[in-house]
């Protein structure tokens, strides 16, 4: 049989293949592209057509060699690349640097890692399509531009090391706008009246109402109430409708993003790698995509298992028009390989991510689930307005019996009324008054960004590809210029008025609120970028602009559009832009003027230093100017005088433990208190400014004798201990770590074991 040679990305796809495919093929793997542009030049050449300058990586030469010379040994070449625009492009760079000639090259491509669709692959192999090349080349070549140029300008106005991207810089400028939304939110109040009403002809259990209007002031919600007192209540108006719910399509690659974020708290890119293991290993199909459609087969299968496991009633056969703005690539949606795998062998992660596409696969293809909904209205002929009483039942659950969605904060869901299950009433009957009462409620700001509303949002915008949203949040979140984190729970006060007797009782409640999760906050320098990008490079961070540029490449890669010729219209005012950039200046950027220390009549600013942000007391002359770091959550632009001064009142003398001091304060890595030169970490729950001697002690304390447990043995006069590690004993020296023999009882050793042990690991 003549030698075949198959050449995929990645060797656990090379695996999964080469037991489709059997003997007479070798499978073997580039590891990704294998020759990309220059690093420390632009690798663009700019005068003839922007023809990039490829190169082969020093880590992959070895590799190239090995491929080359398997290729010149081979009979046919098989290139097995992922069917989009990045797998056309690693074909293409493989078909030009291993020398393969075209009669020996056979580009294959399909959308799930199985036999029959290998094997049907193989049977219909195609020429490389240089359209789809030609797009992805355009987007690299793009992307280079505007890193390339753009980071050196930021370098030089802003600070070293910063990094710009068409479509990081994007991103970075939603999570900007919203934090500026709400900063600038002010919050307002009204009061929702509900009352909890019985029937006592029916001896009905009590059920909730609320009023059809709120009320701005305190004093017109007591009005009300007392307008209430001596009220008959009955059954008004009795409204009932059949509804339904229908499930939602499969997952595209931005759907399992967010609802992994929401039901298994993965990260964007965790899913994205979970997904990439299922894929390779013949799990699910081809984990990039905008897609919605699912295959005959798959929906027959899918038709199978819900009527064998449901009944018939259960099964709905849709098939789902792909809606996402700037979709491409026809794919299917992501589903298993084989729908009647309802579980699978592997990781914890991988399991729980292949049993969410297969509940989400085989949920769209149930039947609608059928809702009865009823709604009460409750008057009064002594008040004119009147209670809402809403209610629903599921008659049919339909797919929620294997799947329901998740979804994102909400900034109306707690504002809407309540829907509960209401006890069977008829119109005209007469209703008492258990409780009625007005509490004050508050509008709540827009939500931050997670990662998976960040992308929900980037796709509803046509900004990136299923491609580019993991790496892009993943890069504003390592550049610092956005954190990952949680913000606790503030205490507010509200009131509620209650109506007891003829009276109204007056009560001022607390509550929490406010509490995030896994939520995106810009940092200062990145709010700094942003704002330096929109004032000098406003195409860069332009929603449309962007979007528009992804339209573009979708037009290269139907042939509708030379690649070149749209990097031309962009680059020459590209071009004028950056220039204009360097020659202004960024005076005044990334600090701000607080005020005056009402103490010593310093002024006190806001900047970033090298360490991050700061507040400075006294001008950059003053011989005795203080510093002192912004908190966790504080920015320069939000950041107020009275906070600002706060920061001072840090480090904090406490008192004496043992005759020495202790001393509150907080570093680059959070607040501590001092003790005996030990610089000992406060828990989350403990605040520098607040900390009392008393709860000081308690955490040294708790060190300490976390320390004893730690040590074994100790030699005095000798920087040699043994110690107690999270992987077992071993000898701590100079600041360097030496494991301990296996065998060897570490409470046996003396100071010349530990000397040896030290010196034989140094000689290795």
């Amino acid at each position: 049989m003549d030698k075949n040679l198959v050449i995929v990305e990645s060797p656990a796809k090379a695996k999964t293949i080469a037991k489709a495919l059997g003997d007479g093929y070798l499978v073997t793997s580039s590891f990704g592209h294998i020759r990309d542009l220059l690093k420390k030049k632009l690798g663009i050449d700019l005068e003839n057509g922007f023809s990039p300058e490829y190169v082969i990586p020093p880590d992959k030469k070895e590799l190239v060699k090995k491929l080359t010379k398997a290729a010149a040994e081979a009979s046919v070449v098989w290139l097995a690349s992922d069917d989009d625009r990045e797998g056309e492009a690693i074909a293409w760079h493989l078909k030009e640097t291993l020398n393969i000639p075209a009669e020996k090259i056979r580009r294959i491509a399909f959308h799930e890692i199985t036999k029959n669709a290998i094997l049907q692959a193989v049977e219909n192999p195609r020429e490389i399509d240089m359209n789809l090349v030609m797009a992805q080349q355009a987007r690299r070549v793009l992307d280079r531009l505007v890193g390339y140029e753009v980071s050196p300008v930021l370098w030089r106005k802003v600070k070293p090391r910063l990094s710009a991207g068409r479509v990081q810089s994007v991103a970075l400028r939603l999570v900007v706008d919203r934090e500026r939304e709400i900063l600038q939110f002010k919050p307002a109040s009204a009061f929702r009246v509900e009352g909890l009403f019985t029937c006592p002809a029916r001896n009905t259990e009590p059920f909730k109402a609320e009023l059809d209007t709120r009320f701005i002031k305190e004093e017109q919600a007591r009005e009300f109430l007392l307008s209430c007192i001596g009220a008959d209540y009955s059954v008004t108006e009795i409204e009932k409708k059949k509804g339904h719910k229908s499930p939602a399509p499969p997952f595209t690659t931005s759907t399992l993003q967010q609802e992994a974020s929401r039901k298994l708290g993965f990260s964007v890119s965790q899913t994205m790698s979970v997904a990439q293991r299922l894929y390779e290993s013949g799990r699910i199909t081809y984990m990039r995509t905008d897609s919605t459609l699912l295959s005959k087969m798959a929906l027959a299968s899918a038709k199978k298992i819900i009527t064998e496991s449901f009944g018939a009633q259960y099964s709905k056969t849709r098939q789902y028009a792909t809606r996402s703005k700037g979709a491409q690539e026809a794919h299917e949606a992501i589903r298993p390989t084989f729908m009647e795998e309802t579980k699978i062998e592997g990781t914890a992660t991988e399991k729980k991510l292949y049993e969410l596409i297969w509940k989400r696969a085989i949920a769209s293809q149930m039947a609608d689930a059928q809702i009865d909904k009823t709604q009460v209205t409750i008057g009064s002929g002594k008040i004119t307005k009147n209670f809402i009483a809403s209610g629903e039942v599921v008659v049919f659950d339909g797919f929620l019996k294997t799947y329901r969605e998740g979804s994102d904060d909400d900034p109306e869901k707690n504002n809407g009324k309540a829907s509960s299950t209401l006890p069977l009433l008829e119109k005209g009957d007469i209703l008492e008054a258990k409780q009625i009462r007005a509490t004050e409620r508050f509008t709540q700001s827009p939500f931050r960004y997670t990662e998976a509303s960040l992308v929900k949002k980037l796709e509803e915008l046509g900004i990136g590809r299923p491609s580019t949203y993991a790496p892009t949040i993943s890069t504003i979140i390592e550049r610092q210029y956005v954190t990952k984190g949680d913000r606790p729970a503030k205490t507010r006060s509200y009131v509620e008025l209650r109506l007891e007797g003829n009276t109204t009782r007056r009560e001022e409640c607390q509550e929490k609120f406010g509490e995030e999760r896994k939520k995106l906050f810009p940092e200062d320098i990145g709010i700094l970028v942003n704002d330096f990008l929109i004032e000098h490079f406003p195409n860069i961070v332009d929603y449309n602009f962007t979007a528009k540029v992804e339209e573009d490449f979708d037009r290269i890669a139907s042939g509708k559009l030379v690649w070149n010729k749209m990097l031309d219209t962009f680059y020459k005012p590209f071009r004028k832009t950056l220039d204009h950039a360097l020659e202004t200046s960024l005076s005044g950027k990334g600090e701000r003027l607080l005020g005056n220390d009402p103490v010593t009549g310093k002024p006190l600013m806001v900047r970033l230093g090298r360490y991050g942000a700061m507040a400075q007391l006294g001008a950059g002359d003053d011989p005795e100017r203080r510093y002192a770091g912004l908190q966790k959550g504080q920015l320069l632009e939000s950041i107020t005088l009275e906070e600002a001064l706060r920061l001072f009142t840090l480090p904090r003398e406490l008192g004496l433990y043992e005759n020495l001091p202790v001393i509150a304060s907080t570093g680059r890595f959070g607040p501590y208190v001092k003790w005996q030169g030990k610089f000992i970490s406060l828990p989350q729950t403990d605040d520098p400014y607040t900390v009392t001697l008393q709860r000081s002690i308690q955490v040294i304390e708790q060190s300490l004798a976390q320390e004893s447990k730690k040590h074994i043995l100790e030699f005095p006069g000798e920087d040699i201990r043994v110690l107690k590690g999270r992987y077992g004993p071993y000898i701590s020296h100079n600041k360097k770590n030496y494991k301990i023999p296996k065998g060897t009882d570490p409470q046996s050793l003396t100071l010349e074991d530990c000397r040896k042990i030290i010196q034989n690991k140094d000689n290795e």
